[in-house]
């Protein structure tokens, strides 16, 4: 059965083209066909989600070539690689820079089925962890300067009273500001935080090892060695969704 998304086919032959947009059609799934790599990505629509079903051997701008140009990119989407014939060097090639799979003429309707489901739930799956990302990007983008710094604290692993010492600030106010983070972040708990940050790769920058903020206390406080590694227990990334 297929899954929701599009699939994108790019090959240089019309009848192979047109061969595979049937096939595809009759199994319900949403296709676009283009004869070239530089006719996709002059008509292709990068919010679309779905999988790109690429011949290797492209005239032009090679499946390759586009393959290492969409690497890291926002238009980036799995890729499903087609070869006339069995190239053990351009599908090792190809699977080292991450296609799902690699599909020699005539591609057999089962196996092209599966690999282009799963190359739509790899890029939905995707999508879905950039929009958590955003996100959280967002509500820590809210944070004042002060507040930024407490929970940056916070989430070393300090009390508000050594917070307080290392800012120079009262407890009453680190209690102020550790409310007001937790609420523009939207978590409730302190292990809810840490895992939130690290989901989007957060890395405190308020402390380098053996010093302090406001010089008035000692870092002997802070959970990390003198290489300012956290010495916590490695946090675990969250499940998708967890903070949608």
């Amino acid at each position: 059965m297929n899954v929701e998304g599009c699939v994108f086919i790019v090959d240089d032959a019309r009848e192979i083209r047109a061969a595979l947009k049937c096939m595809l059609d009759v199994a319900n799934y949403q296709v676009r066909a283009f004869e070239s790599a530089e006719r996709y990505l002059e008509e292709q629509d990068c919010e679309v989600p779905g999988c790109l079903l690429l011949d290797i051997g492209l005239p032009g701008m090679s499946g390759i070539d586009l393959q290492r140009a969409l690497v890291g990119s926002m238009d980036a989407r799995p890729i499903v690689f087609l070869t006339g014939q069995g190239d053990i060097k351009s599908s090792v090639q190809a699977m080292k820079l991450g296609a799902v799979d690699f599909l020699t003429k005539p591609v057999d309707e089962a196996r092209l089925f599966a690999a282009v489901d799963q190359a739509i739930r790899l890029d939905m799956a995707a999508r879905h962890d950039r929009a958590i990302c955003e996100s959280i990007q967002q509500r820590l983008q809210v944070l004042t300067r002060r507040e930024r710094q407490v929970m940056e604290f916070v989430i070393r692993g300090y009390l508000n009273k050594q917070i307080a010492a290392e800012l120079g600030i009262g407890e009453k106010t680190v209690k102020i500001h550790r409310y007001r983070v937790m609420s523009k972040i939207g978590v409730r708990s302190v292990a809810e935080l840490v895992l939130l940050v690290a989901h989007v790769g957060f890395q405190p920058e308020l402390l380098v090892a053996g010093e302090s903020v406001a010089g008035t206390a000692g870092a002997k406080h802070a959970p990390f060695d003198a290489r300012g590694r956290h010495l916590s227990p490695e946090i675990s990334r969250p499940e998708p969704g967890m903070f949608v």
